[in-house]
């Protein structure tokens, strides 16, 4: 007998209208055999020491957001590369934000809420991707868990992107990204600047966001997949939860996005792997994007690890997908 629909991943659903279900792209890519052996590494190493980090003192928390801090950007692509205070927000910024005239992409790091950004792969990601568009590129160091705990990461994205817009930066050239926790604050994000009346940015790229923070066992992929991700120990992911929310109401969309209503929202391109606990994650908020009206492109890629478009120096794939999101932002500039 087979398993009720419910308890299928939401990525092999195609029960939805087909306007709906559209939005979802399953890329063909073929993964190389020095990537699968990458990824399998990961799995063997990364995960394991992730979730030890994860359960491990405040102290020890401490000491690694001060080693992940202290790395350099190995490329910066062309572009000057400052720690600057934007507005109220302290943060990395790429090429020069006083050039208005030039797109701008806000990108919110992901780190499980715990971590600053990566310069070799948050910091290098955003440098690539700000010098193709001739813009520039802004990383806001929001406030950390354990000891800054939810709302404080959001009102500092908040903070981040009325300063552009105080600076002089129409929303139509600003682009907003995020990856895993910044994917959850990107779509935070966007309900505080509809809540304000502010304009919404050209356009936004969530990649693979964690969006429901109430259930550990949902969505579905998350039981499915959690012998296969290779990076993230989900049943870690829990005390995540508890030092970024502590006891806030889940249900608050600012804090699961995935029950946000999305009416309003700028166009999306949406990025997740077939091979991690939060595809399902990425699937169901697109749909939910897709049916209220959203311009949604959501793309699973197969094999590769979460927030994979940060891997540049791992996985030739990648090469790819940012083309692909320079292509993306191109055209929704070019039609402004």
């Amino acid at each position: 007998m087979n398993a009720p629909n419910a308890a299928v991943p939401a990525s092999r659903q195609p029960l939805l209208p087909a306007s709906v279900e559209s939005c979802v792209v399953y890329r063909p890519i073929p993964i190389s055999l020095r990537s699968r052996v990458i990824v399998w590494m990961l799995k063997r190493f990364l995960r394991p020491w992730l979730g030890r980090l994860i359960r491990g003192s405040d102290e020890k928390i401490a000491k690694m957001q001060l080693l992940t801090s202290h790395m350099k950007c190995p490329n910066n692509h062309g572009l000057t590369l400052e720690y600057s205070i934007v507005g109220q927000v302290p943060g990395h910024v790429f090429g020069d934000l006083a050039d208005t005239g030039k797109p701008v992409i806000l990108w919110l790091h992901g780190g499980a809420f715990i971590l600053p950004a990566a310069p070799s792969a948050h910091l290098e990601m955003v440098a690539h991707l700000a010098s193709k568009i001739g813009g520039a590129g802004y990383l806001p160091d929001y406030r950390l868990a354990p000891r800054n705990r939810f709302p404080a990461a959001l009102d500092d994205c908040e903070r981040a992107y009325r300063a552009l817009l105080d600076l002089g930066h129409a929303p139509s050239r600003i682009i907003v990204g995020g990856d895993s926790a910044g994917g959850h604050l990107l779509l935070g994000l966007l309900q505080r600047i509809r809540k304000h009346g502010w304009p919404m940015p050209l356009c936004v790229i969530p990649v693979s966001p964690a969006t429901e923070l109430g259930r550990i066992h949902s969505p579905p992929s998350r039981t499915w997949k959690r012998h296969a991700d290779p990076i993230l120990p989900i049943a870690a992911l829990q005390r995540v939860d508890e030092m970024f929310a502590g006891d806030w109401d889940a249900s608050d969309p600012e804090l699961s996005p995935l029950y946000a209503d999305c009416t309003g929202f700028p166009p999306m391109l949406m990025l997740a792997t077939n091979n991690e606990v939060l595809t399902d994650d990425t699937v169901l908020m697109a749909r939910r994007a897709k049916a209220a009206g959203v311009d949604v492109k959501c793309e699973i890629w197969p094999k590769l690890p979460h927030a994979f478009p940060l891997f540049a120096s791992l996985f030739p794939e990648v090469r790819i997908v940012r083309q692909e999101m320079v292509a993306y932002i191109q055209a929704k500039l070019a039609g402004h």
